[in-house]
């Protein structure tokens, strides 16, 4: 019997288990229909909360990883090294066909490399998207996974453009969609309220949402505390259900002064973070993912950064760019309690097939 392909699906932190999930699931269809493709699922152990990573595997149905790198916290540098020392190894044991990273965190870009090392080629999902920004981690990793890889997935004719500026041939850059959104629009009937929702009394478009990681918004106890009182006072007294990283949760409650309307909560599992940002008058924030899952939501959203590596949540979805200086927030609150916030709509092919597409692209370029 002839064996299929093996394609390694690296998954190192929670926003890669979003966008890995419908093409595991786009994988597994094919295989039920007599498809040749294999996969093996690698975890990095990037992020190495294990109760917020088996909440993610349970809720969005990904299988458990076949590999857990196990690598855990340290440095940019650290985390880059043994990633790229852990997974060399199964290469060399254990060899794949392709290596597919996504998005761009550390390990995107620490496998892409060994792989590429090792003459793997690589596939990167969410390919040729640019903040500008090279203060960001991410940025750095999307630069250096782009210049290595063969096959670029993109979500937007923007993310296409880049690619090609920077000297990628057409033949090699495929136009998909959004995994992302695949993993929102088929959860959207499961989507449950936490367990506070009830008795904190959160009613449908009566709270704001907030999500703040970026080190130049959390980590000077200063700037967190200016944002934090500004949004306080930009919510009118509804309430503002900030779910904060443990790291930023530190920080937070060292501050001498919080607004009385701040509910500060732990991370919280996908089904009951996007339940609250679906029923919220406005998201507050300063990640990326966020913006999309807002503007297909139709739900406002303001952007705590100077730039975006999304561009398509502010040209055509309901995402606005306010930057870091916390009186911005002033008359984007009264635009939006004015009823003059734009309504926004979904960029192409964001709509839920992305990973079929990806699935197909790879049977054709793997066979």
């Amino acid at each position: 019997m002839t064996v299929g392909p093996l394609i390694d699906i690296i998954a190192g932190a929670r926003p890669n288990f979003m966008k890995v999930a419908p093409i595991i699931r786009a994988l597994e269809a094919q295989t039920a229909a007599g498809g040749q493709l294999r996969y093996r699922l690698v975890h990095t152990g990037q992020h190495y909360d294990a109760a917020m990573s088996k909440s993610f595997f349970q809720q969005l149905g990904i299988p458990h990883p076949c590999v857990n790198l196990e690598v855990g916290s340290g440095t940019q540098a650290e985390q880059t090294g043994a990633i790229m020392v852990r997974y060399e190894a199964l290469l060399i044991s254990a060899p794949a066909q392709l290596c597919l990273v996504v998005g761009d965190v550390t390990s995107t870009m620490a496998c892409a490399i060994s792989a590429q090392k090792l003459h793997v080629p690589v596939a990167h999902v969410e390919a040729g998207i640019r903040s500008g920004d090279w203060t960001m981690p991410e940025e750095i990793n999307r630069l250096v996974t782009d210049a290595i890889t063969n096959w670029f997935f993109t979500t937007s004719d923007i993310a296409n453009r880049n690619l090609t500026a920077c000297g990628v041939a057409a033949d090699r850059i495929l136009f998909v969609g959004n995994t992302m959104i695949d993993t929102l629009l088929a959860n959207m009937d499961r989507l449950r309220p936490p367990d506070f929702a009830a008795e904190r009394k959160l009613t449908p478009g009566a709270y704001f949402v907030t999500t703040l990681h970026r080190p130049a918004n959390v980590d000077q106890p200063a700037t967190l505390s200016r944002l934090l009182e500004a949004i306080g006072n930009g919510a009118r007294g509804m309430p503002i259900v900030f779910p904060a990283h443990p790291r930023t949760q530190k920080v937070i409650q060292n501050l001498a002064h919080l607004p009385a309307n701040l509910l500060l909560v732990g991370p919280q599992p996908y089904l009951e973070f996007n339940w609250l940002v679906q029923n919220s008058k406005a998201v507050i924030t300063d990640s990326g993912g966020v913006t999309e899952e807002t503007t297909v939501m139709g739900i406002p959203c303001m952007t705590l950064r100077d730039s975006t590596e999304r561009p398509e949540t502010v040209e055509i979805g309901t995402n606005e760019i306010l930057g870091t200086d916390p009186a911005a927030l002033s008359g984007a609150m009264e635009k939006l309690f004015a009823g003059r916030w734009k309504r926004g709509a979904v960029p192409p092919l964001w709509d839920g097939r992305t990973g079929e597409r990806i699935v197909a692209h790879l049977s054709r370029l793997l066979s």
